[in-house]
């Protein structure tokens, strides 16, 4: 990895980036910050609800509040306020000695400056970043997070999956020692 501070890891939707972050994150003694979204099944109307939720969280709530946006194959609707607010907030509270995980940045939130503010920042500072980044590559924002000097990006798919973690893990057992 050399002298990059942070891993960022992209593959398309459902090869396992989340599931390898989770894994990673079970190596963590310090201090996690950041966020979670999670994709809930389709409501009556065909809408996959989206929430976002703050990092080292014990419940999770499924609530207006904490609803990023809805969508269906070809519709999105994105509630930026929440990006705005909560998933800013989220990233900025990360102190040193800890870690930020942003699971996952996609082209939704690309809109919200606040939020792609708070990302640039923590891109650029010192506090390791270990992000899942969606393989969507029409965004100019996510083109921006891929490109971040600081960063080492990690392209996953199901055959490297397993061994990606195997590379990953002596980097992110490093962080514990920061």
């Amino acid at each position: 990895m050399s002298d990059k501070k942070h891993i960022l890891i992209c593959g398309e939707r459902g090869v396992g980036k989340s599931t390898l972050i989770e894994k990673l994150l079970k190596e963590i003694k310090i201090p996690i910050y950041g966020f979670f979204t999670k994709r809930l099944a389709a409501d009556e109307t065909g809408f996959h609800p989206i929430y976002i939720h703050e990092a080292g969280e014990k419940s999770r709530s499924y609530e207006e509040s904490n609803l990023i946006g809805t969508c269906d194959s070809k519709i999105h609707n994105v509630t930026i306020e929440v990006f705005d607010t909560l998933g800013a907030k989220y990233i900025k509270k990360a102190k040193p000695g800890g870690i930020i995980v942003m699971d996952e940045l996609g082209f939704m939130e690309a809109k919200s400056e606040p939020f792609v503010n708070a990302v640039k920042s923590a891109l650029q500072g010192d506090i390791p970043v270990i992000a899942a980044v969606k393989s969507r590559f029409d965004v100019p924002f996510l083109n921006e997070v891929r490109s971040s000097p600081k960063a080492e990006l990690y392209m996953i798919d199901e055959q490297n999956r397993n061994e990606l973690y195997e590379k990953l893990l002596p980097i992110v057992r490093k962080w514990n020692n920061i």
